[in-house]
């Protein structure tokens, strides 16, 4: 087989994840660098979870990107020949699917559980206050009308 005919792997064969995962060069210097690019995302989303207004557009362009999958998908398929040395793009989009965009649904989920965590976290710390304001304030309400009462009594 010539270096330029398409090395195809048969998605009908395919019996899970796994055995598709081990048909995948991943010698593939492009497929490094969506590793990196992965990783790179996973890192800035943990690293910037107390900064909301970056995380939330860092979410919505991931969401953009799995979105804009089946063009990309369309687009490298293409173009393949340019970049790699197999033909991974199907028309089923089971390889993009699988090596890109579920990773980046797995950051988006990743943001959201920490969204989440951070909002309860937040809940419970203001629903203390309000307990904390709330003794305090019968505290000063108790002395208050101790003193009343007491000063009433030394008057009678």
């Amino acid at each position: 087989m010539s270096s330029h005919e398409p090395m195809f792997i048969a998605t009908d064969s395919i019996d899970g994840i796994w055995p598709f995962l081990q048909s995948i060069d991943w010698r593939d210097p492009w497929l490094a660098v969506l590793l990196t690019f992965h990783i790179a995302i996973t890192m800035t989303a943990v690293m910037t979870r107390n900064h909301a207004n970056f995380q939330i557009i860092l979410f919505l362009v991931l969401l953009l990107l799995v979105y804009f999958s089946e063009s990309i998908n369309e687009v490298a398929a293409t173009n393949w020949m340019i970049f790699s040395r197999q033909q991974y793009f199907d028309s089923k989009g089971l390889f993009i699917s699988i090596v890109f965009s579920v990773p980046i649904l797995i950051n988006c989920m990743i943001m959201v559980a920490s969204w989440l965590y951070q909002s309860s976290q937040l809940m419970t710390n203001l629903r203390r206050a309000q307990l904390r304001q709330q003794v305090k304030n019968r505290q000063l309400d108790g002395e208050t009308v101790n003193g009343k009462l007491t000063t009433r009594l030394k008057h009678e």
